[in-house]
């Protein structure tokens, strides 16, 4: 990765889409679930877990994804 620095800075704009991404929407599905059914929190804080499950997963294939294709390529 020393001869390619922009490949860091992809990794970790991804890994933090991924992140963000998971988690914002969970909440935005939360909200409009509750909003819907008139249960204040409770699908908000399932959505938020949900949304951080979801980005966990997608950070670590993401992640799986570049370092093999790292080592295939030197």
């Amino acid at each position: 990765m020393g001869k390619k620095p922009h490949h860091a800075i992809v990794l970790a704009s991804a890994v933090s889409a991924n992140l963000a991404g998971g988690t914002i929407l969970g909440i935005f599905l939360g909200s409009w679930i509750d909003k819907l059914l008139s249960t204040k929190p409770i699908f908000i804080i399932i959505g938020l877990l949900i949304g951080l499950a979801v980005g966990i997963y997608g950070m670590m294939t993401t992640v799986r994804k570049f370092t093999e294709t790292g080592d295939n390529k030197e």
